[in-house]
């Protein structure tokens, strides 16, 4: 097999285009031939060596991909060879094969290809256990997506409009927000040239959004908590933007507000019954046409450091797939 191996995280430039042993499945997972690869923002972090979760040296990077399965190991009853499956993990998919825990991986319904369901799990599964559980979401609150035009953030406002929200969408450039408004979203703000909070207010009239998810956090983050509405609930996804913001806390005793956070890969760890049924959902909602991966292009596999440079400027609208 080929396969793009980490074995010094201090960044992309030092992966290596492998010829590798093609794995064989431990008892518990599954061998794939991988069809996609999406890429992630933890996959660029993982490969800094920043990422909350630390592979082994050496590894093969990717945290989601789709494909085929060719092998099981002992004890998987629930998959067979030739199944569509997607696989969510901390590592693994780029490349032709890889091995997953069979916990990990997705049997896919008929209504949806390989290429979507490489985009899919981990962006949408994050954004609808963000907004549907953790923020309780209801028909007809405002929310404010920040970051709205990347990966979680394209997944979080078509969620969001799929649960009857009016959607907001916080962007950082004209192009951004024409894609954000395509997507669904009711209204745009570009935080790179306007001030939010000052455009909040105009946008909600004064009362403030009822959410705001943030997978940003940096210099954004208090403006967007003060604009937060009686009872708001504030959503930390992640901090693209580098820094870990502070905020102050009476500002959630004055609004009565709640600071909420989403670490989706332990929610699905610990959670796996609840874990299925919102998946499940997604996968409803997929068929239905409420959502859809915005794939921003298609690059071969052996191209990801290209793919890594996109992501890393920040020219990526939606999700970025590697493909066999």
């Amino acid at each position: 097999m080929k396969a793009w191996l980490c074995e010094d995280p201090t960044g992309f430039d030092a992966l290596r285009w492998a010829d590798l042993p093609t794995p064989q499945p431990a008892p518990g997972q599954v061998r794939v031939a991988v069809h996609a690869a999406s890429l992630n923002f933890p996959d660029l972090l993982t490969v800094q060596g920043k990422y909350q979760i630390k592979p082994a040296l050496p590894f093969v990077p990717g945290s989601e991909f789709s494909g085929t399965v060719d092998a099981i190991g002992a004890g998987v009853t629930h998959l067979k060879p030739g199944d569509r499956v997607a696989s969510i993990g901390v590592a693994g998919g780029f490349g032709t094969h890889a091995c997953a825990n069979a916990a990990q991986v997705l049997p896919l319904p008929a209504t949806i290809d390989l290429d979507d369901a490489a985009a899919f799990a981990f962006t949408y599964g994050t954004s609808h256990h963000a907004l549907i559980d953790r923020a309780a979401l209801s028909n007809g609150e405002t929310v404010l997506v920040l970051g709205a035009a990347g990966g979680v953030g394209s997944a979080a406002v078509q969620i969001a409009k799929a649960a009857g929200a009016h959607v907001i969408a916080g962007v950082s450039s004209a192009e951004k927000a024409a894609f954000c408004t395509r997507l669904g979203a009711d209204a745009t703000i570009d935080y790179a040239r306007e001030n939010l909070r000052d455009a909040l207010k105009v946008a909600t009239a004064g009362k403030g959004v009822d959410v705001v998810y943030d997978p940003v956090g940096g210099d954004l983050a208090e403006s967007a908590f003060r604009s937060i509405a009686w009872r708001g609930r504030y959503v930390v996804v992640g901090f693209a933007a580098g820094p870990i913001p502070s905020l102050p806390l009476n500002l959630p005793l004055l609004k009565g507000a709640s600071i909420v956070g989403v670490f989706w890969g332990e929610f699905a760890r610990r959670e796996p019954n609840a874990f299925q049924h919102e998946m499940a959902q997604l996968f409803a909602w997929h068929a239905a046409g409420k959502v859809k991966p915005a794939i921003d292009s298609r690059l071969p596999m052996d191209r990801l450091p290209e793919a890594y440079v996109r992501m890393g400027t920040r020219r990526v609208l939606g999700k970025l797939l590697l493909v066999n």
